[in-house]
């Protein structure tokens, strides 16, 4: 308890950049604060902070020590709340990003959501930019692609493909392809992403990337819905997230073609901050879209 008394004062007083700064922080005075930073000094054989007449600041051993420190200070206030939280019911407000096109299958599970846990109140930001999840002040995002925000824990909620598809009465006027060559014959709808500018390829298995790039384009979109939108007016062969245009190819309004060529997988996720641990309601929010999206899959 000694050892973590000292480093306890010696963390706060680092951030506090003084002794009186940690000890309104942890109330006691800043006498008891600075002799238990000397005795932790003492013990370790090493100095961690220097001392003026003004402030303290951290030497290059006491930063590496206090950067150990913190995270150990971090990890057990996680594991105290973890045990506060566990039986806690899951209320408030749950800010969730994600991608416009995400209502399609997550506005269907929200009504469930809302009956399992009506003390939650879900709001939703349908954005087809990348937020910063942490600065923006939100509790989770769902998305798809990289994931390589460290900041970010993530967890798999399930695949998706792609699908090439188009109106029965395009095919009638136009014709149907049979290998991806004959795509350099027919109008391609396109997507290009808001973030980047860059249009998205079309992946097959038997072709190289962007293989795509020369065929006629006669429409660009920077939304999926939109690029949807276009395909069932019969405005060409559109390239999008099966479960997108699963109630159109049901209803026979859209028909693929082409899928045995077809490559690209999607994967969506969803992330939240991971300094900390998950409250109630982002738990339990997490673990339903594990359960309820895309069929129960976890990729």
């Amino acid at each position: 308890m000694e050892n973590l008394t000292g480093i306890v004062a010696f963390v706060h007083t680092v951030e506090a950049q003084s002794f009186v700064g940690a000890a309104r922080r942890l109330g006691l005075s800043a006498s008891a604060v600075g002799k238990s930073v000397v005795r932790l000094e003492t013990r370790l054989g090493v100095r961690l902070l220097q001392r003026s007449t003004r402030r303290v600041s951290v030497t290059e051993d006491g930063e590496r020590f206090y950067e150990r420190c913190r995270r150990i200070l971090d990890a057990l206030t996680d594991a105290e709340t973890m045990m506060l939280q566990a039986n806690a019911a899951p209320r408030g407000r749950l800010r969730v990003t994600l991608p416009t096109i995400g209502y399609r299958f997550l506005l269907p599970v929200v009504p469930e959501f809302m009956q399992r846990y009506p003390d939650v109140e879900l709001e939703l930001d349908f954005n087809d930019r990348i937020v910063d999840v942490i600065a923006g002040g939100f509790d989770a995002a769902i998305r798809s692609g990289d994931l390589a925000d460290s900041q970010l824990t993530a967890r798999r909620l399930g695949p998706f493909r792609f699908v090439l598809c188009a109106t029965p009465a395009y095919f009638a006027q136009h014709g149907v392809p049979r290998v991806p060559a004959d795509l350099a014959r027919h109008a391609c709808i396109r997507f290009r992403f808001p973030t980047t500018g860059k249009l998205h390829d079309w992946q097959f298995r038997d072709q190289p990337a962007n293989f795509v790039a020369s065929f006629p384009t006669v429409l660009t979109c920077n939304n999926m819905e939109a690029l949807r939108g276009a395909t069932v007016l019969g405005l060409g062969i559109g390239y999008m997230p099966d479960f997108l245009v699963r109630d159109d190819l049901a209803a026979g309004t859209l028909r693929t073609v082409l899928d045995a060529h077809l490559k690209h997988e999607g994967q969506f996720s969803v992330l939240w901050p991971s300094s900390r641990q998950l409250s109630p309601k982002l738990r339990v929010f997490v673990d339903f879209l594990a359960e309820r999206l895309f069929g129960g899959r976890e990729g």
